[in-house]
């Protein structure tokens, strides 16, 4: 075991990022036009980076497995992005960011990356107005906010619900200038299926061509992991299908720690499961938390007759409605974070009131924002003494303004009309706050090798604020790794172009050719959907919302077994040189078994809980705080970094102390 070098620059917090920048090397514009970078992904984190960089004169190639980098799953993210402007003057600042995203985290996040990504949130709100992005904007013309969940100001910038789309069309409309100009080599539906390593540096990748099968070498000076997250490994999650582990998975094969893989986020608002075949999970926006309340039956005979299809949700009056976020947490109420909103659907549920046929699902209710907003509304219009229906008309028409298109999302899916009826929700995988470690620098442990946006661990801790993940993303393409990719690239400027014909690309490319073969000649008898199935119920039920050390043995036996008997029973149809989706879908879900024998690693190491990392064994026991997650800072006050080494379980930890220096380490109270 080894302590990590971070290699946070000296000095007061505020001025490390700017003390950092006037220190590091720099690559003159002459020199940039002779240094290769491959971007592998292109949603925001990675359409940014290939952006920036292609403008700052570097070659870029980008890589993408989507059929065109606007079909990133950035395109999903939908409530909207945090900055620190402060323009509702309700006391915002970047030390408040800074505090709000260390304490959301549970105190697992590293302060130096955290102030960081605070100081350079205002700048990506410049950016993207600059861009065209369509932000809503309040009635004086100012760009408008809404609060988030495990904060008290309104810091997030949003675009009505498809704040995501907006930003990725706008790295997107930047990319599109580079690759006119041909600084930027787009490759649309391809995929990293390795990581080349030359003289200890990452020197390119092999990748394949998902429309003809072909194997491709391409090489480079350095190479950007910007591949998103790995939250499928659970199967059904709010992530889409295609999302995957690959490329993280390929460099920590070749190297790169992969840090906190437990640290995976549930997100407490998303539609109900509806049934064993469905495929994947669909998110309502956190920002809906802003007007809906959550609540519950008081009684038991409401939820009996409500699961009868005795009662309706409408029949029951406000004392007969558990708003239990509200008793619990009077402070935050239904903006408390979401592992904290998370648990709490869960706990009402597993005792007895959850309110659908399954059990499985919580009230999120406008009734209550539709009166008061339809009430302002008649106000402002002079219209005295409106009757009910009225109020609501005019409510209606503001939620719809606000919400409307994640309304009519709702109804399309559940036939469910959200404006007349509440919303059922339920926790679901969502985001990973773990991912492959990496410096100040976001570069990993293999030198040359950088991971940005969802694919580093290094700014959420042990649980993401809602708003904060397209606020990452940017930062890391826009603000960060142009200026830390610089200073290692000083030293290429006279390497010359690296040759993909390097004894390192063949043997990568016999690597690729070696475990496809391997896959495609198996003649199994099972899908590959069969394994991820199985994969999926063993992770959600032993490695989900809430763990235990029974568990997470039985877990990490169990995705052992499943692992051997997918390699010797997979049945993966068609041929390797042609189109095959199934032969996509089983290298990606190879690598999501050996992940999750990790992930149940890591979680059963870190006997604490902290944010979306809760064991049953760690929880507070009396006081105000009495079942809430129980901290554990004398023994785990750091970043676990696994080193591969073989099997999942041979995985060598390594440790990176966390030091609080600005903000006190305490309990994290949200009531």
């Amino acid at each position: 075991m080894s302590q990590l070098d971070a290699k946070i620059p000296e000095g007061p917090i505020k001025d490390k990022w700017t003390n950092h920048k006037n220190k590091i090397n720099l690559v003159n514009p002459a020199n940039k036009r002779l240094i290769d970078v491959i971007v592998v992904g292109s949603g925001l984190a990675g359409g940014s980076a290939a952006a920036s960089l292609a403008e700052m004169g570097y070659n870029v190639k980008c890589f993408c497995f989507q059929d065109s980098p606007r079909r990133a799953h950035s395109i999903a993210a939908q409530g909207g992005i945090n900055a620190a402007k402060n323009y509702q003057n309700d006391g915002d600042s970047t030390y408040r960011l800074f505090y709000d995203t260390v304490k959301g985290g549970d105190y697992r996040g590293r302060e130096a990356n955290v102030y960081r990504l605070a100081e350079v949130s205002a700048n990506i709100i410049d950016q993207c107005v600059a861009q065209g992005v369509p932000f809503a904007r309040e009635y004086g013309g100012l760009l408008d906010n809404r609060s988030f969940g495990g904060v008290l100001v309104s810091r997030t910038f949003y675009a009505k619900g498809q704040t995501g789309q907006q930003l990725l069309l706008g790295a997107y409309s930047a990319m599109s200038r580079q690759i006119g100009k041909g600084k930027i080599q787009m490759f649309n539906r391809h995929e990293m299926l390795e990581l080349v390593i030359v003289d200890g540096k990452a020197r390119g990748i092999i990748a394949r061509n998902l429309i003809t099968g072909e194997i491709q070498r391409h090489s480079a000076h350095a190479v950007v992991l910007a591949s998103g997250g790995y939250g499928n490994v659970f199967f059904l999650s709010t992530n889409a299908m295609g999302s995957n582990v690959t490329a993280a998975w390929r460099a920590h094969k070749k190297g790169a720690f992969f840090a906190n893989p437990c640290y995976t986020q549930i997100h407490p608002t998303c539609i109900p499961r509806s049934g064993d075949y469905q495929s994947k999970l669909t998110l309502m926006s956190e920002s809906l938390r802003n007007d809906g309340r959550i609540w519950v039956p008081k009684k038991m005979e409401d939820v009996e007759a409500i699961r009868a299809g005795k009662k309706k949700p409408t029949d029951l009056s406000e004392e007969e409605r558990d708003y239990y976020l509200e008793r619990r947490y009077p402070a935050f109420g239904n903006l408390v974070p979401r592992d904290v909103a998370s648990r709490a659907a869960k706990e009402r549920c597993d005792a007895g009131f959850g309110v659908n046929a399954t059990g499985e699902a919580v009230y999120l209710d406008f009734s209550s924002a539709i009166m008061r907003y339809g009430k302002e509304k008649a106000t402002v219009m002079g219209e005295k003494n409106p009757s009910d229906q009225r109020v609501k008309e005019l409510g209606e028409g503001v939620i719809e303004a606000k919400y409307g298109n994640l309304f009519q999302m709702y109804q399309k899916i559940t036939d469910d009309n959200p404006y007349k009826t509440p919303m059922m929700i339920y926790p679901a995988v969502h985001y990973t706050m773990g991912g492959l470690w990496v410096d100040y620098n976001l570069m990993t442990t293999i030198p040359g090798c950088y991971a940005a946006g969802e694919a580093n661990f290094s700014d959420h801790g042990a649980n993401r604020l809602g708003a904060s993940a397209l606020m990452q993303g940017l930062a890391d393409g826009y603000f960060v790794l142009p200026y830390t990719i610089g200073d290692y690239l000083a030293d290429d400027i006279r390497t010359g172009p690296i040759s993909t014909d390097l004894p390192e690309f063949v043997e990568a490319e016999k690597t690729v050719q070696d475990r496809l073969n391997a896959l495609i000649n198996n003649k199994g008898t099972k899908s590959v959907d069969h394994f991820h199935k199985r994969l999926g119920k063993v992770m959600w039920d032993k490695v989900g919302m809430a763990r235990n050390a029974q568990g997470l043995t039985e877990a990490i036996a169990e995705i052992k077994q499943i692992r051997e008997e997918f390699y010797k029973d997979v049945f993966v149809p068609g041929s390797m040189d042609s189109f095959n989706p199934e032969l996509e879908k089983a290298g990606r879900v190879a690598d999501f078994l050996e992940l999750g024998e990790l992930f149940a690693k890591d979680a059963l190491h870190r006997n604490e809980s902290c944010g979306g990392h809760y064991r049953e064994e760690s929880v507070e026991e009396s006081g105000e705080q009495k079942g809430e997650a129980k901290r554990d800072d004398v023994n785990f006050k750091y970043v676990a970094a696994w080193e591969h080494k073989g099997e999942p379980s041979d995985a060598v930890l390594h440790k990176e102390d966390l030091v609080f220096e600005n903000i006190e380490l305490k309990q994290r109270s949200y009531k």
